[in-house]
């Protein structure tokens, strides 16, 4: 039978000697590797195993002993409690074993878990899960985690009392990293709440999330932005000493001014031109940027990026210009701009 991500877990937490097993499939390997390992410490507990309840099996080493599968679903162990056979990175190939190992299974045995990469519809091992009553087949695809996965991953980290804009972030994050990566930030998350008091905040989100530019490049594009001229003469020394390229400034200042041009031009408001971005912006610096849309307005954000434009031209260019100095140049007249 077809199952969801959402259901999987339920259906896999309660105990039931009469269920075969799951095939788990998918084009990301991650995804796929983070669901099985999810269902097979719901399906064995914590203490699986160390306690021995489970076998894994190689792709390569039951194609040279075929019966493992089937000798490891009737193993009995020293422990009482679940057992899982685990079989990684089945393919096609694979499925007349894996269906003979079926066909002898008898409740009571071992659980079934295999995975594999990207099946098509056609493919023999979907056809053995997906025709099979007492087993399931899992398809898992590009599709962002659903909000049940995400509160999942919360309280796996501990993360229990969340305020509705941190969840907002949450959501907002999980859409734009890999199923990995979104894992260790909210682990992350949950390591630097531990032992606070008081629900997890966007100002905490912002504290973990990946950074999407470098602190000291986003100091002087903010002093552009916020019309602080005095301040990006020695910010770019600072940026010039640690080896920061004018065309790496250029480069960021365009993509922040173009994000404030796409956050002042929608209908909804700065706000919420924010709220679409990809990646997300969070906390304290979603709250610096909407308010420079909110004071610049979109015709000086125009005439700012038209700046910014020319100036990227002229550093890739044959131009001698000094090009820390032209950078500069341009930061203060967009800073004097925003002063207007």
């Amino acid at each position: 039978m077809k199952i969801t991500a959402a259901e999987v877990m339920r259906t896999y937490a309660r105990p039931d000697p009469g269920r075969l097993g799951l095939l788990i499939y998918g084009a990301d390997a991650m995804r796929v590797a983070l669901k099985r390992q999810e269902v097979i410490a719901t399906m064995i507990g914590p203490a699986g195993e160390a306690e021995m309840r489970l076998a894994r099996i190689a792709a390569g080493d039951l194609r040279r002993d075929p019966a493992q599968l089937a000798d490891a679903a009737r193993a009995q162990g020293f422990f009482p409690g679940p057992r899982v056979a685990f079989v990684e990175d089945a393919t096609d190939g694979l499925a007349p074993v894996i269906e003979a190992a079926m066909a002898d299974w008898r409740p009571g045995d071992a659980h079934l878990v295999v995975t594999a990469g990207q099946l098509a519809a056609k493919s023999a091992l979907r056809k053995l899960f997906e025709s099979h009553p007492a087993a399931h087949a899992l398809g898992l695809y590009d599709d962002p985690p659903s909000r049940e996965e995400i509160a999942a991953a919360l309280t796996a980290a501990g993360l229990t009392d969340i305020d509705r804009a941190a969840m907002a972030d949450l959501t907002a994050l999980a859409q734009s990293l890999d199923p990995g990566d979104f894992r260790q930030t909210v682990e992350k998350i949950g390591l630097y709440k531990r032992g606070e008091t008081g629900p997890l905040t966007t100002a905490d989100v912002a504290a973990c999330a990946p950074a999407s530019v470098e602190a000291e490049v986003d100091d002087i594009i903010n002093a552009a932005a916020n019309g602080q001229s005095a301040l990006i003469g020695p910010l770019m020394r600072r940026l010039d000493g640690q080896g920061v390229g004018a065309v790496k400034v250029c480069m960021d200042a365009t993509r922040h001014f173009r994000a404030l041009q796409a956050a002042a031009s929608d209908p909804g408001g700065p706000a919420s031109g924010l709220a679409r971005m990809r990646p997300p912006v969070f906390g304290p610096r979603r709250d610096a940027m909407q308010r420079q849309a909110q004071s610049l307005g979109l015709r000086r954000i125009e005439e700012a990026l038209a700046m910014l434009i020319e100036t990227d031209l002229t550093l890739r260019s044959s131009s001698r210009a000094p090009a820390e100095a032209l950078m500069e140049r341009t930061l203060i007249r967009v800073a004097m701009l925003a002063r207007r």
